[in-house]
């Protein structure tokens, strides 16, 4: 009987899917054949509030637009009221009653700031990380956001540039995970149910390759690259069910990425099935002209006739396609199409149902920020941290005796949440001197002392606010101050790194370093001789080799989010154990830059010996980097088996079953990430030395043992061709089983196709 209800369901289900889609396409040919010319290219048109908004204003005349039909969505508000009133205007003074989408840039949380992207994913946790965008969606949609700008799926391997913060690293594998998690998170199973928003993958594409590491800077690749290492999380974003996508600033073979027909239509229309809507990125279109694309009726047309639906803030769509149609640069279809995609996707949103669906006062006012939320931003920052050195057993910290917290990062409300919390309230975050407070209680006597403002440097000074933060004072006195403290403390925790801007969008750097006068405070601290636990909050992989050889704990914190002091305090004294493991590649200096594990060989590799003179490698640092991808301690520690296979010979479509055993030999209990990589050592196109290719994430008490395998099939042996076919071909493959993807175990297999 299941069976047979089964195969009914399966009979079922696809009719009424088909009916949904007819129902929806007869509501949209009816509403469109009602549109003019003008109402039809409005619905192209995304401003910000302008003067719904309170504060900044970037969209004039947005009311009268909005009346006149000539808008389809507005961004950048999480005020309900705001949203309220731009909804209400449109469903009952404009024309044809159209209700607008609300977008925002949620990237990690609306109000319940979690740990930035970057952090989140060295959790390895995809339920995790789909419960945070779970959580962002709810309180997001109560007050009538039913679209974010997230997930960032762009590939970073190089953490100058700022925007790395916002993604999950240099891996496409993870990063495809990652991807998927955080558009389930968003959109659910139901597009229409008020809980659940839209979520809009970014950017297409590429935009992670900047030359430099200098944002909005240019992009130069090869297919095969971009297929094998930069397009599989934008794939896996779209193959998840994103609804919509946006274009990146960057050109793509030549061609502005926002202009790029290739990229546009025939990669993510036709050869991904995307049917979403595509949004430009601020002012995108606009920007094609210093790209040296044409004037703004130029390229609007080209980002039309490419793929592009929306055009976000430029108003080059509403002021030229017009004049466009008339002259014959683009169709009367061209304008139809990508108003049918719009109207769509609000549709699916159940806006022609109920237009106020997503601003529900009392949700609104019962769902944001609640115990529970703030619980699970503090677990996914416990999570997200990376233990990176824990000499002799340093931390756990004990809870008595005294310990000198200092650093700019110790007290300090704002940069803990990272970059991109636009909507959170940084004044209900938790510092570390409170979360210290809140977790030891008085069994600890705590001194604090700021010891150095977040940087001196004149020129980050003249760009950065840091008026929440900066105090006017002598640094030597600051730093006399946090000696003192140590002076008379057992242990000594020093809070450092960025401030929030100093990542994140337009936030590139050259000295990805501890900043000079931090760097001051932390040589006065090691000097006491006191132990020092150095904590670092940051949204990038840092320089830290000064660090790496004089402080004997490293804690990475990255930017942790509104629960940060209670994240790091649970973790520095025990009642956490670390478990996060890096996805982006610590280099030794920037000189190393760009420094990514799955690199390609060289014909002259360089195998440690400085005697060879004709190798690739530096004269003056190894090549090594001073923390791998994957690598993370914890405060136990886990012994690997060599890997066994379930054969050395296999013939085309057979599995093959790799296992090792992990055993916690440590004194805690704790949370290990183990790793599956690939080499691919003979091919018709050269491999990097090796990929991730899949991983499990494990618990185990001291003493405890597992045996973790893996499931390999042809499909995983897979490569891009130069021709851009996927297959794969026979011959020795190598599989490494690791803690990281330079601690492995290693095993050689033949398998012939």
């Amino acid at each position: 009987m299941k069976k047979m209800n089964l195969f009914i369901l399966c009979i079922l289900i696809p009719f009424a899917l088909m009916a949904q889609d007819a129902k929806m396409d007869a509501f949209i040919i009816d509403l469109m054949s009602k549109m003019t010319l003008q109402e039809k290219i409005g619905q192209l048109n995304l401003p910000t509030f302008g003067d719904f908004q309170t504060g900044a204003v970037t969209s004039s005349n947005v009311s009268e637009k909005i009346r006149k039909g000539a808008v389809g969505g507005l961004f950048g508000s999480s005020s309900y009221d705001d949203i309220r009133a731009a909804q209400e205007l449109a469903v009952t003074q404009s024309r044809l009653k159209i209700p607008l989408l609300f977008g925002l840039d949620v990237i990690h949380g609306l109000k319940t700031t979690f740990p930035i992207p970057l952090a989140l994913a060295c959790s390895w946790d995809m339920p995790l990380i789909e419960k945070t965008a779970r959580v962002a969606a709810k309180e997001a949609s109560a007050v009538g956001v039913n679209w974010t700008f997230s997930p960032m799926v762009d590939i970073a391997r190089d953490p100058r540039w700022g925007r790395i913060a916002e993604g999950s690293g240099e891996d496409p594998f993870l990063g495809g995970l990652v991807a998927e998690a955080m558009v389930k998170g968003y959109q659910g199973s139901d597009l229409s149910q008020n809980n659940t928003i839209l979520s809009c993958v970014k950017h297409f594409a590429l935009y992670g390759a900047a030359e430099a590491g200098r944002d909005y800077n240019t992009v130069d690749m090869s297919k095969v690259k971009m297929y094998e290492y930069y397009l599989p999380p934008y794939k896996a974003a779209i193959k998840a069910g994103a609804a919509t996508v946006m274009s990146s600033f960057n050109e793509v073979d030549g061609v502005p990425a926002t202009g790029n027909k290739w990229l546009m239509t025939d990669l993510l229309r036709k050869d991904w099935g995307f049917n979403g809507f595509v949004v430009t990125d601020y002012t995108a279109i606009n920007e094609m002209t210093q790209h040296g694309s044409g004037n703004l009726q130029q390229v609007s047309a080209q980002a039309l006739k490419a793929g592009i639906d929306q055009d976000m803030v430029g108003e080059g769509f509403l002021t030229t396609l017009e004049k466009s149609l008339k002259e014959g640069k683009v169709s009367l279809s061209d304008i139809e199409l990508a108003c049918r995609r719009i109207l769509e996707s609000k549709y699916k949103l159940g806006l022609f149902e109920d237009p106020y669906r997503y601003n529900v006062k009392k949700r609104a006012d019962t769902e944001i920020l609640t115990v529970e939320n703030r619980l699970a931003a503090r677990e996914a920052a416990t999570k997200s941290f990376v233990l990176l050195k824990n000499e002799k057993q340093l931390l756990p910290l004990k809870k008595s005796g005294s310990v000198a917290l200092v650093g700019p990062l110790a007290d300090n409300l704002k940069d803990p949440m990272g970059t991109w919390f636009v909507a959170g309230d940084w004044n209900k975050s938790v510092t570390v001197l409170k979360g210290f407070e809140n977790v030891l209680g008085s069994a600890v006597k705590v001194n604090y002392a700021l010891g150095a403002n977040i940087t001196e440097d004149p020129m980050l000074l003249a760009q950065l606010d840091l008026n929440h933060t900066y105090k006017k004072r002598d640094r030597a006195d600051l730093i006399k101050e946090a000696v003192d403290a140590a002076m008379k403390s057992d242990v000594v925790v020093a809070v450092l790194g960025e401030s929030e801007a100093m990542s994140g969008e337009a936030a590139s750097r050259t000295d990805i370093g501890i900043p000079e006068n931090q760097m001051e405070l932390l040589k006065a601290l090691v000097k006491t001789g006191k132990p020092v636990v150095l904590v670092l909050m940051n949204g990038r992989p840092l320089t830290l080799l000064w660090e790496n050889e004089n402080v004997p704990a490293i804690l990475e914190a990255w930017a942790p989010g509104i629960e940060a002091g209670n994240a790091v305090a649970d973790v520095l004294f025990g009642d956490v154990n670390p478990s996060g493991k890096l996805t982006t590649t610590f280099p030794r200096n920037v000189g190393q830059i760009p420094l990514y594990y799955n690199h390609k060989n060289t014909g002259r590799p360089y195998d440690g010996n400085l005697k060879e003179k004709y190798k690739s490698k530096y004269l003056d640092v190894v090549n090594e980097p001073l923390f791998a991808f994957g690598y993370g301690l914890s405060y136990t520690t886990f012994d690997y088996s060599d890997v066994t296979v379930s054969s050395k010979n296999l013939q085309g479509t057979a599995t093959l079953i790799a296992s090792v055993t992990v055993k916690n030999t440590g004194k805690y209990a704790g949370e290990e990430v183990v790793q599956l990589y690939l080499s691919d050592p003979v091919a018709s196109v050269t491999r990097s030395v090796k990929d991730l290719k899949g991983y499990k994430k494990i618990s185990l008490k001291p003493g405890e043992s597992q045996v973790v395998t893996f499931t390999i099939t042809p499909e995983t042996l897979k490569f891009y061709h130069s021709d851009l076919s996927y297959d794969w071909e026979g011959g020795e493959f190598i599989f490494h089983i690791g803690t990281s993807s330079d601690k492995v175990k290693s095993v050689s297999v033949n398998w012939e196709k």
